[in-house]
């Protein structure tokens, strides 16, 4: 199975991730914004080259898992990083509460149906991950699945971790490779954003006061995530863990990391018999007539 290159944001694989320990804030002071605006369409552009490379080659994809709290930048990061990638190789998903269809299959049949096909990559805004983050934090959630009667909650989670590692090595070996993020912001940058959203007129579509109860549940939900992470982060599916308080830092660092990992991939472009003199002449000819 391929394996992408490790980062500094890498979460280790040994179960040893501190989610509290780790920052949210670049360790010091990052260029201006501006410069990291440059720095990032310059990463654009290569990932926008890997990514033609990959659609034409047809026979890999790659899948972009994207986590976080409420407001930690997860549309706008998005938004930001694939802006200049050709939408034809690009599959992007945006996962909600589930839908009543999607209640009455297992918890990955849902993001099942829209993997990225061979060539493209794939974004996932949300994920199968929600299954062991926000459901955990509200087990409430459960009651709609109608599952088979649960003895034990803590081996309920541990299950659905077990899935997730195993369909994340059976997409490994079938040529799908899966960068996952956790766009990791502070109690108090959040609180920031949550309030710019209430004071001003252009956010506050994005404004929930489910988001404003959670906050409640802060020490639950950083619980979750370290389960979550420390159970699935593999080789062959890491996780990275990156500071989210900074929102232009955290959009190069998130394009470093897949404009990497297409490098280490190594997409090919069909080798073609070169078209020989009298052929191209009289190609040319055809194409005057």
């Amino acid at each position: 199975m391929f394996t992408p290159p490790p980062s500094r944001w890498s979460v280790p694989f040994d179960g040893s991730f501190d989610v509290r320990g780790h920052p949210t804030a670049p360790a010091a002071d990052p260029p201006a914004k501006k410069e990291l605006r440059r720095q990032l369409g310059e990463v654009i552009k290569e990932i926008d080259d890997l990514q033609y490379r990959l659609f034409v080659e047809d026979s890999r994809s790659l899948l972009l898992i994207f986590q976080a709290l409420d407001a930690a930048g997860k549309d706008s990061t998005i938004r930001a990083v694939f802006r200049g990638v050709n939408p034809a190789g690009l599959q992007v998903t945006a996962f909600a509460e589930p839908s009543s269809l999607d209640l009455d299959h297992d918890f990955l049949w849902r993001t099942n149906r829209v993997l990225p096909q061979r060539g493209r990559l794939g974004v996932f805004n949300r994920s199968y991950y929600e299954e062991v983050l926000v459901v955990r934090v509200h087990p409430e959630l459960l009651k709609p699945q109608r599952l088979p009667a649960i003895e034990n909650i803590d081996d309920l989670w541990e299950g659905r971790l077990t899935s997730i590692r195993d369909h994340e090595a059976h997409l490994a070996r079938n040529g799908t490779t899966v960068l996952k993020f956790w766009l990791n912001v502070s109690r108090k940058e959040q609180a920031k954003r949550l309030r710019a959203r209430v004071e001003g007129s252009e956010k506050q579509w994005k404004f929930s006061m489910s988001d404003v109860r959670d906050r409640q549940h802060w020490d639950a939900y950083l619980d979750a995530y370290q389960s979550a992470l420390n159970a699935t982060s593999r080789p062959w599916a890491p996780w990275f863990a990156i500071p989210a308080d900074n929102k232009p830092y955290m959009r190069l660092v998130v394009a470093g990391i897949i404009a990497e990992t297409l490098r280490a991939m190594d997409p090919q472009l069909p080798q073609v018999e070169p078209i020989g003199p009298e052929e191209r002449r009289r190609i040319l000819d055809l194409l005057d007539q």
